[in-house]
């Protein structure tokens, strides 16, 4: 006699299930709040051990609920490791739940954590900095298996609202997400990208008189930009380069990637050539959406 089991939800109404999770005082009750707004159904603070039932209670619910997101933190190296079995063991039911790992710089997180009174979760008898540091080591592993990573060091919250929103109100989880990104060196290289690419071996706007003032968004400056010599073959073949990168991101089932283009200040020749790679992708078929980290810093 054979045991009954259930038939498996077809993965055309599967949920999608998210995982909030990254750096105490990174911001991720207010990425959390963004999803909420976009419909998400959202559970904070859920005890890692509670994610396989509720993956399997949303199975079941199939598209009543399509949108889970789950807010997680590690505070001590049992809950690390609870978190770890439990994504392991739903690796083995096949439910592949996306990571979000919030991140920030560990001075902006120190002046947060002062601008709140309040001390770092981990920092025991020690100081805050140690408290961050303990946490980076515990989350070393998770960060490394995030789909996606916001760096919000230079982010308000809603600046992370706004990103969280962008990338997540789409109705089609099932499409790879490219963000090109254009920022300025001297702010520093954007943790959250996969791929950088510097692109100061073209002359600056800057020394311009007349196109100081504008952004390469604005047409004289995209126009000086794309004219020098080496900026379109340098375009031509790094979007050729990036063709069966994402075609690996698609065949490994990752949902979100970033592109940085740097030059200095993040005004010029970065937002004119992150505004064209963004153009030639998207006429390639990828879905992309075009970020300017620095525009406006300045």
């Amino acid at each position: 006699m054979h045991e009954a089991t259930e038939p498996e939800t077809p993965a055309h109404v599967r949920p999608e299930l998210l995982i909030i999770t990254g750096m105490s005082g990174a911001g991720r009750s207010t990425a959390a709040k963004a999803l909420e707004d976009l419909g998400w159904y959202v559970v904070d603070n859920l005890p890692p051990q509670m994610l396989e039932p509720l993956a399997e209670l949303a199975a079941r619910a199939g598209l009543s609920v399509p949108r889970i997101a789950v807010v997680v933190d590690v505070r001590g190296r049992s809950f690390f490791l609870e978190l770890q079995g439990a994504l392991a063991m739903l690796d083995t039911r096949h439910v592949s739940p996306r990571i979000v790992f919030l991140d920030s710089s560990d001075d902006v997180l120190v002046r947060r954590f002062e601008s709140v009174r309040r001390p770092h979760p981990l920092q025991g008898d020690g100081r805050i900095v140690d408290g961050i540091a303990h946490e980076r080591e515990l989350t070393s592993d998770l960060r490394a298996r995030a789909d996606v990573v916001f760096d919000t060091s230079a982010l308000n919250v809603h600046q992370l609202g706004a990103k969280v929103a962008a990338l997540f109100e789409g109705d089609r989880p099932e499409e790879l997400r490219v963000t090109v990104m254009s920022f300025g060196f001297k702010y520093g290289t954007p943790s959250d990208a996969e791929h950088v690419a510097d692109v100061r071996f073209l002359p600056n706007p800057h020394w311009v008189p007349e196109l100081r003032p504008l952004t390469g968004r604005d047409a004289p400056v995209s126009e000086y930009v794309l004219d020098q010599e080496g900026a379109l073959p340098f375009l031509q073949r790094y979007a050729e380069a990036l063709q069966p990168v994402l075609q690996g991101y698609r065949r490994e089932n990752k949902r979100f990637a970033t592109v940085a283009l740097g030059c200095t200040g993040g005004k010029h020749r970065s937002v004119a050539l992150a505004e064209e790679l963004g153009a030639r992708l998207s006429g390639a078929g990828v879905p992309v959406r075009v970020l300017h980290r620095d525009l406006g810093r300045e």
